[in-house]
């Protein structure tokens, strides 16, 4: 079993990090969610219509990541939390990207709640995934740019696993050989806040309406926590 877990240095100095993993096995996301097309566009419904918006920069939820991204030195306005990209993004066009089911799930799931939310193909995850601080001399391919070699920053705060970085400045990039298609079939799902005392119960929402989705479409899909009393969880 993979293991997910934060490095103690993080995990200090960001001490209200709770993090709900959704591990989904047996995913079948070849073929269409029609729950999660229903999501969508009840969210871009009400975006038009005016009765709901998407959180920004000024929100409590985004402003939290916006001061974490400046502590480890990430520009947050140029380089944004994924959230927030997302939610700009859906505010400026007025629509969900389409990608496929089970990107599209916790992408609104995302949006809806106002937390960051990320996924990795578990069969080409390497190792355990440590959420620690980069040393400089990691790796990452950026999602759809296979061409492309980063090398994360010294000091920024990344999913690792042994081979490489998984997402850069915390979640605002995946890379491009743990991204799920419609091909695979044993994900985990993350959904973070750096608040769990303010934002845990929205967390724990977030959660539950993600297995929803997922449910129908999946043999088994599990929920676990990552947080100030438990750093580390099996997926």
């Amino acid at each position: 079993m993979t293991a997910l877990r934060i490095a103690p240095a993080v995990a200090d100095a960001f001490p209200g990090t709770l993090i709900a993993v959704v591990t989904a096995t047996g995913l079948r996301g070849d073929r269409p969610w029609p729950a999660t097309g229903a999501a969508m566009e009840n969210l871009e419904r009400q975006l038009a219509d005016g009765t709901w918006q998407p959180a920004d920069e000024s929100d409590p939820r985004i402003e939290a990541w916006h001061t974490a991204y400046r502590s480890f030195g990430t520009n947050p306005r140029r380089i944004r939390p994924s959230v927030d990209a997302l939610g700009r993004r859906l505010a400026k066009r007025g629509a969900l990207p389409r990608i496929n089911p089970a990107v599209d799930s916790y992408n609104t799931v995302s949006v809806r709640h106002g937390l960051p939310a990320g996924a990795f193909d578990l069969d080409h995850v390497t190792g355990d995934i440590e959420i620690r601080y980069a040393d400089g001399g990691e790796t990452f391919i950026p999602l759809g740019e296979e061409a492309t070699v980063e090398h994360a920053r010294p000091g920024e705060v990344v999913y690792t696993d042994t081979t490489g970085v998984l997402t850069r400045h915390w979640n605002h990039r995946d890379a491009h050989r743990t991204r799920v298609t419609e091909a695979s079939t044993h994900v985990a799902f993350v959904l973070e806040t750096l608040h769990a005392v303010r934002d845990g119960h929205l967390l724990r929402t977030a959660a539950d309406d993600l297995r929803t989705l997922l449910r129908p479409h999946c043999e088994k899909s599990t929920v676990r926590h990552l947080g100030p009393a438990h750093h580390d969880a099996g997926v």
